[in-house]
């Protein structure tokens, strides 16, 4: 009897994690596919001494949407001036339970992206670029401060990890109108779809969740990519389109963010929904090291709903947050042009409308949560 109750419990709050946690790469194109190195999801309090779990995280965007500060541009969609970027990414991870409070994962990241754009091929013809392959591989650790078989209506992980830079920098491919006479010319694709970034970083994340009352909790968690490195020496060609760029030329290496919160509730024993919030992006500046070469900031505000399905050791999971609010800030090398010659200058960024997340995970586990029987009565339906 307690077997199967200690079952259910698992479940539940299996459910419960799994639908709201995650961290993922933002819609903006500024900022690459990304998430946590200790994976898109927080089931991870569950492991015991050998737990061992495999899952997959697809996340699919589209970008086209220009703004500069909080104002869109609607006359790039009017005039078909508007860059597009497609862009997917499949996160694969291992995790594993050093104890019941510890954990390791290893995140080993993929993408396809597609760029379509005016401006990157002489201002007269469309063209699209195209990068794929291996990103920036991460792994860490991460420790739940609480004891889950005594405090079961809340707890709270933190998280160190790194970031190696095994994706490609330096991605290129044709541009067309751009070279001697309008010929063609080999370049590196545009930041925005380089599969790395080519610097170490190091990785700060945290994850809570909380009892509210029978079958809703309410959520948070977030992550903070610190990249030392200020540049990666990768031209970027900026300066040919106009001489006040010359200080754009070079690719910077930038840190980014996410973080989330929001409410879950348990509808069945299989099935989870949650309602959240998201604030992430790419900062104006890095808390470590210089803030020379080129960047687009930008940060999305969006509304996060999500469904989970558990059975047995599966998890499926599939969020769609939708922005609601978008923001390209001046960068530094925006403000320095602006000192330069005394005329605003803001550059601007194109956001996608919504982003698609979809999650797989399989565990394999021998041993079954033990709870306090007391502590038992707290997860009935």
């Amino acid at each position: 009897m307690k077997s199967s109750k200690s079952k259910t419990v698992f479940r539940l709050i299996v459910i419960l994690l799994l639908s709201t946690f995650p961290c993922r790469g933002q819609g903006c194109v500024a900022v690459r596919h990304f998430s946590s190195c200790l994976g898109a999801t927080l089931e991870n309090n569950l492991f015991h001494t050998g737990d061992l779990q495999i899952g997959m995280n697809y996340r699919y965007f589209e970008s086209f949407r220009h703004f500069r500060e909080l104002e869109e541009e609607p006359d790039r969609l009017a005039n078909e001036t508007e860059v597009i970027n497609n862009a997917h990414a499949w996160d694969y991870s291992l995790t594993y339970g050093i104890s019941p409070r510890l954990y390791t994962s290893i995140t080993i990241p993929f993408v396809i992206n597609t760029r379509s754009s005016l401006y990157e091929h002489g201002r007269e013809e469309r063209h699209t670029t195209f990068s794929r392959g291996l990103a920036d591989m991460r792994f860490g650790l991460g420790y739940w401060l609480l004891n889950l078989e005594k405090n079961p209506n809340g707890n709270m992980a933190v998280g160190l990890g790194m970031k190696l830079p095994t994706g490609n920098y330096n991605a290129s491919d044709i541009f067309y109108n751009v070279g001697p006479e309008k010929s063609s010319q080999v370049r590196p694709v545009d930041q925005s779809i380089q599969p790395g970034d080519g610097g170490f970083g190091i990785t700060l994340d945290f994850q809570f969740y909380m009892k509210v009352k029978n079958n809703l909790f309410t959520y948070g968690g977030g992550f903070y990519l610190v990249n030392p490195k200020e540049v990666n020496g990768i031209r970027t060609f900026r300066e040919t389109l106009s001489p006040l760029l010359e200080n754009e030329a070079i690719m910077a290496v930038p840190d980014q963010f996410s973080i989330r919160t929001g409410l879950s509730y348990n509808l069945s024993t299989p099935f989870s929904t949650s309602l959240g919030a998201r604030y992430e992006g790419v900062p104006v500046k890095d808390i470590i090291g210089g803030n020379n070469g080129f960047r687009r900031p930008g940060n999305v505000f969006s509304v996060d709903p999500g469904i989970a399905f558990f059975k047995n050791s599966m998890a499926l999971t599939l969020n769609v947050p939708f922005a609601i609010r978008r923001e390209r800030p001046q960068s530094v090398t925006d403000k320095k042009t602006e000192a330069l010659t005394g005329n605003p200058r803001n550059g601007d960024a194109a956001f996608a409308d919504y982003l698609i997340n979809f999650g797989i995970s399989y565990r394999f586990t021998q041993n079954k949560l033990k709870l306090d029987p007391a502590l038992l009565q707290e997860f009935k339906n």
